[in-house]
């Protein structure tokens, strides 16, 4: 280990010790761990012992990420429905150029269930792709463009689902 990461890790220590969090060498906390894994107990845990729902992690690779889209990530709806229940923000963004949303991390990694779950639950998708206000462009997360073919076939099938129960009912 170089003494410059040994000052890091140092300092590291002393800023997790002075907000009272502990954080690995990524900056998660053990709420962030919890998300991550699914592990639904543990997250209800330390929800319940007072950790903040949208405490974001602050390492090198990890700049703003929440436990949010640490469960998205991984599909994990149990988790996320709890998160959600509890405060957490749907539409947080990590720090840096691309600002990424809990959506993006689910849309990345292809978990259906959970974008589905996270636009029936008003996570925010414009109509067009390419409005800039949804961050980062498609070249950024080519799972953005699945993401919409799956919101557009939502859209589709409760429209046809409507159209039929109305048309049952008359």
């Amino acid at each position: 280990m170089t003494q410059g990461q040994s000052l890091r890790r140092s300092l590291s220590r002393r800023r997790s010790f002075r907000c009272g969090v502990d954080r690995d060498d990524r900056g998660w906390t053990l709420l962030h761990i919890g998300a991550r894994k699914g592990d639904i107990d543990k997250v209800k845990q330390l929800l319940n012992e007072g950790m903040d729902v949208n405490v974001a992690a602050w390492g090198p690779k990890s700049q703003g990420i929440t436990p949010l889209h640490l469960a998205a990530e991984g599909g994990h709806l149990q988790v996320m429905d709890e998160l959600l229940e509890r405060g957490a923000n749907i539409d947080a963004r990590t720090k840096g150029a691309c600002g990424w949303t809990p959506l993006h991390a689910a849309a990345k990694e292809r978990k259906k269930e959970a974008v589905k779950y996270l636009v029936e639950n008003g996570a925010f998708l414009p109509d067009d792709i390419n409005d800039c206000r949804f961050n980062p462009p498609l070249h950024y997360c080519p799972g953005l463009e699945w993401a919409y073919e799956e919101m557009k076939r939502l859209q589709r099938d409760s429209s046809s689902a409507g159209e039929s129960s109305y048309s049952s009912e008359s």
